[in-house]
C-alpha cells in the first residue's frame, strides 16, 4: 500500500513519527517528511495507528 500525506492538513506535530519512526520523520524546520512511500509488513500497523483518529485526516493509505 501507498502512504499518503496531505501537507496542508498535516499539524507536525511528531505523533506520527511516534508511532512509526521508520515511514515518518520531522525535518530541521518540524515538517514532516516521508522516509519510504510505500509500506510493509512490518510498518502497517504503526502507519495505519498513526493515521487513525487524526481529526485533520492528513494520512491516508491507498491500494496499489
Amino acid at each position: 500500500m501507498k502512504i499518503k500525506v496531505d501537507f496542508d492538513l498535516c499539524e507536525s506535530n511528531a505523533l506520527c513519527e511516534a508511532m512509526a519512526p521508520d515511514v515518518f520523520e520531522l525535518d530541521d524546520d518540524d515538517f514532516l517528511q516521508l522516509k519510504t512511500e510505500e509500506t510493509t509488513d512490518e510498518n502497517i500497523e504503526n502507519v495505519r495507528r498513526a493515521g487513525a483518529g487524526r481529526h485533520r485526516a492528513a494520512i491516508s493509505l491507498l491500494e496499489d
